[in-house]
């Protein structure tokens, strides 16, 4: 039996996500696990008049190439995948992960010297404009990690996509996004951003920075604001206290601390070394590329998936490593690693020394 839901979503993704338009070349990622949206979105690229694209993969041979792949092997870069990129006009990343922690054992620095080649493709998909947006199709996998069953994980991530309310989920979007613009608004022309909260004392500068609404279109669930910090401006320290999960590890009880834009010292309570291997991947890899606010207020639990945890509604994160041109970041890495802080139990973020949420409320 078919799930109104997942057409449902596939729409949006195509329609309001993508933006697709007849003749277009609409690349379609993914792997069998997401047969199902998979499937519908390859219909409503038809319907609105595109060519599909469908991109297969096996989740085990990154496995496979991590136990078997030689240096040249891990950083080999198709040739064919660049011809292709000057012609794809848009990419939709369905992620339906079965096995989250297959990649606990493989030696960080080759994850370090995958993370390149993964960070040189996203840079070709940039410079070439191609939209990108990203979403779940829920797996059991996902739900384990959530400490959910598959049906109550299932309602959580179509929520958080405003999949199966009472409101048009496209005009949903539009109107979140207006709602969100506002806050961009306020935020564009500040200059200096201090964050307090347990075990948390951050400060960074914004100025010149552009900041990003971002409502749905790059991905599904979406929601938050967020800006790229001045490179050298962010002291301080700052504790993560939710685990937070980056090439299939899962890292807990992360604690950074800051001189003049670098991590300077860091701990955490598990996978360290991880952690530590990660930050030596470049320099960028130890500095922040991106601040940002959750404001999705259908997404109130953490799951241990960062496509839904970044989005909390009194959360935000920081990512260190790349960030985005198009914020004023000139941060280069070959990551992105996005970790969460909760302010909801006690915290506040001060924009040029004035309130800008308490308590993960925003009350500007």
């Amino acid at each position: 039996m078919e799930d109104p839901r997942v057409e449902a979503l596939a729409e949006v993704l195509v329609e309001y996500s993508a933006d697709v338009r007849p003749g277009q070349l609409i690349q379609i990622d993914g792997s069998p696990e997401g047969t199902p949206l998979l499937l519908k979105i390859y219909q409503e690229v038809l319907e609105h008049g595109a060519h599909p694209w469908l991109n297969i993969s096996l989740q085990d041979t990154e496995e496979i190439l991590y136990a078997y792949g030689d240096n040249a092997q891990l950083n080999y870069f198709p040739p064919c995948t660049k011809d292709a990129v000057e012609k794809i006009d848009a990419i939709i990343c369905v992620r339906s992960a079965v096995n989250t922690k297959r990649f606990s054992n493989v030696d960080p620095v080759k994850q370090s010297q995958r993370a390149a080649v993964i960070s040189s493709r996203h840079e070709l998909s940039t410079k070439h404009s191609i939209r990108r947006v990203s979403t779940l199709y829920p797996t059991q996998a996902l739900a384990q990690d959530a400490d959910m069953s598959l049906c109550e994980f299932e309602k959580l991530v179509f929520k958080g996509c405003r999949i199966g309310g009472p409101e048009d989920p496209i005009a949903a979007w539009k109107a979140f996004s207006r709602k969100q613009r506002r806050l961009v608004d306020w935020l564009t022309g500040k200059e200096k951003i201090h964050v307090i909260a347990p075990d948390t004392d951050l400060t960074m500068s914004v100025k010149g920075r552009k900041w990003t609404n971002s409502d749905g279109h790059e991905n599904l669930p979406d929601g938050e604001v967020s800006t790229g910090p001045v490179e050298d401006s962010v002291n301080g320290h700052i504790r993560f206290s939710r685990p937070t999960c980056f090439f299939g590890r899962e890292v807990e009880d992360i604690r950074l601390w800051f001189e003049k834009g670098k991590v300077v010292r860091a701990r955490a309570a598990k996978n360290e070394s991880f952690l530590l291997e990660m930050m030596r991947t470049d320099d960028g890899a130890s500095r922040i590329g991106e601040f940002a606010v959750g404001t999705n207020p259908d997404i109130q639990v953490f799951t241990k998936n960062i496509l839904l945890d970044e989005k909390i509604e009194g959360t935000f994160h920081i990512a260190l490593g790349r960030g985005f041109p198009t914020e004023g970041s000139k941060n280069k890495s070959a990551i992105h690693w996005d970790m969460i802080c909760d302010l909801r139990q006690g915290g506040t973020i001060y924009v040029d020394d004035v309130l800008f949420s308490e308590d993960g409320e925003v009350v500007i």
